[in-house]
């Protein structure tokens, strides 16, 4: 099992855009699990607060490049 780091948060929030981005690439897409080292749990729960800041237009769905 991975270890978490401390500056992950546990709750993810869709409003808190700075943090959010540390786990989205360059391309827009949200970074894998492996490379966020969250567990599974965590990666559900960061995938569905950006999905919803996306929505509500906080964060962009593609790179703006």
């Amino acid at each position: 099992m991975a270890k978490v780091k401390k500056s992950t948060p546990v709750v993810f929030d869709y409003k808190d855009v700075k943090t959010l981005m540390r786990y989205i690439n360059a391309y827009g897409q949200i970074e894998p699990i492996g490379k966020t080292g969250l567990s599974e749990k965590q990666q559900q729960n960061l995938a569905v607060a950006i999905k919803r800041a996306r929505h509500l237009g906080l964060l962009p769905f593609v790179a703006n490049n």
